[in-house]
């Protein structure tokens, strides 16, 4: 999973305009890295011309995808990444790029210089991992981790049925009348399998 491209493009007035951008292009040679920049720039101006204000949508196109994310405010923000890295992440990334860029530069719409947004930076390192982004991929990674020590734990104890009993037995925490439903389950639950075979 990998980021290669952010950018923010004004795309009010055609043609779309990088306002800002950040690549990570060390996968690529020395000698194709110019050229692969300036295709990037090339398809990302096209991809938020032709994303409609308020629009987000992700296009395919080989081993890549465009994320894109066009506001209301006439600016629009891209990210190209492989196929592998996921959209929602993408998208969250984007949402918080534009909302921080607006924040700073809120007239950004009307121009046609490059503006600085070191931000992009941060980004474009920070996110290659998309758990770093992605707030319910990462609760999502924590709940499946937690669920996996459970069911190790309940594993575990389960193994040790007889040292249940004696705990059971030995607690101060437990009242006479939760240790005489604790023996009686384990009878009825004891009996029951005798029946059933």
């Amino acid at each position: 999973m990998k980021i290669l491209y952010i950018g923010v493009l004004q795309n009010a007035q055609q043609p779309a305009v990088e306002l800002c951008a950040e690549r990570e292009l060390s996968s690529y040679s020395r000698f194709t890295r110019g050229s692969i920049s300036e295709f990037m720039t090339m398809f990302s101006k096209t991809v938020a011309e032709r994303t409609k204000q308020g629009q987000r949508q992700d296009i395919q196109e080989q081993d890549f995808t465009f994320h894109v994310y066009a506001r209301t405010q006439g600016i629009a923000g891209v990210i190209i990444s492989d196929n592998e890295y996921p959209s929602l992440a993408a998208h969250q990334i984007l949402s918080k790029t534009l909302d921080e860029f607006l924040a700073q530069h809120p007239n950004a719409a009307s121009s046609r210089d490059p503006v600085s947004f070191p931000a992009l930076k941060t980004y474009i390192t920070s996110y290659q991992d998309p758990h770093e982004v992605d707030s319910i991929m990462k609760i999502q990674k924590e709940l499946d981790e937690t669920k996996i020590v459970l069911h190790k734990t309940i594993e575990s104890v389960l193994e040790r049925g007889e040292k249940i009993d004696d705990l059971v037995s030995k607690s101060e925490g437990l009242s006479s009348q939760s240790k005489m439903f604790y023996t009686s389950a384990k009878k009825q639950n004891s009996c029951s399998a005798c029946c059933v075979m």
